[in-house]
């Protein structure tokens, strides 16, 4: 492992799957974390595809589980470095927020949040010791606007937002970069496989399945406009090899129109275009 090494959680799949492979076409080792490296084989294929399969290392982790995280603290120890981190690993959990259980909300934070929280802390040793290093957070449009039928996701990003800003002050004096890429919708699994709705919102009798049904509605018009994913690799890229440095990183269709509209537009307006489009009455 002469080269930098890049660090990345929820490799196996979408953003993190492209994320690796661009990684390591521009010259890093990439230590590919996934829950279940039984899930490997596209990553591979694609990267033996590319040539660069032999500056990837597959290594399992749970960013939830003590246990997992405990071992993977050893490995780091025995490479002894890390360049970069991107924390990827995250899932959505949707449904309304009357009917989603606490439990669930607190499984979202432990992926989306406290799991950021864990690998950040592994790293940090190593790249105050180095004298520098890069922390690369994978947020959300999610994080800057709140959406009916998402508060667990949308409030996993909003305290990613917010950590990430307390870190990039307080690892800016040790030369430790931390930057936030805000993808808006993309082609990836998040909302198919990625996304798990509370059973309760789904139920006909649920005084809210009239509303989970527009909101499916919405999001399956939307479909066809989605963004390529490679979008948001390519910013992971550049972020890494320094040609960009922007703190916060928007990308997708839209997205710093949504942004700016959401700066300059008093909530009470925001609120009847999102009420509208969704052929909510106000």
């Amino acid at each position: 492992m002469a080269k930098k090494i890049a660090v990345i959680t929820g490799s196996n799949s979408g953003f993190g799957l492209l994320t690796t492979l661009e990684l390591a076409q521009i010259g890093f080792t990439v230590i590919a974390t996934m829950r279940d490296p039984d899930k490997k084989e596209e990553l591979i294929t694609q990267a033996t595809g590319l040539g660069v399969e032999p500056f990837i290392h597959i290594h399992a982790l749970d960013v939830t589980s003590e246990a997992s995280l405990g071992e993977f603290s050893s490995f780091l120890s025995e490479v002894g470095r890390v360049d970069l981190l991107v924390n990827n690993a995250g899932y959505a959990v949707g449904g309304f927020a009357e009917e989603i259980s606490i439990d669930e909300y607190r499984e979202q934070f432990e992926t989306n949040v406290f799991g950021v929280m864990s690998m950040t802390q592994l790293v940090l040793p190593y790249m105050r010791n180095q004298g520098k290093g890069k922390i690369i957070n994978m947020s959300s449009i999610s994080g800057m606007i709140g959406f009916p039928g998402l508060s667990p996701y949308v409030s996993s990003k909003y305290a990613l937002e917010g950590y990430s800003e307390s870190l990039r002050l307080e690892l800016k004096p040790f030369g430790i970069d931390v930057h936030l890429i805000e993808p808006g919708s993309y082609r990836t699994n998040i909302w198919t496989s990625g996304k798990k709705i509370t059973s309760r919102s789904l139920e006909k009798h649920s005084p809210y399945y009239f509303y989970m049904k527009e909101i499916n509605k919405e999001m399956e018009r939307g479909l066809d406009s989605l963004g390529n994913p490679n979008e948001v690799s390519s910013i992971v890229g550049k972020l890494a090899q320094n040609k960009i440095s922007t703190f916060r990183n928007p990308a997708g269709k839209g997205i710093r129109f949504t942004l700016l509209m959401k700066t300059i537009l008093p909530w009470g307006i925001i609120e009847k275009i999102v009420l509208k489009k969704l052929r909510m009455r106000n």
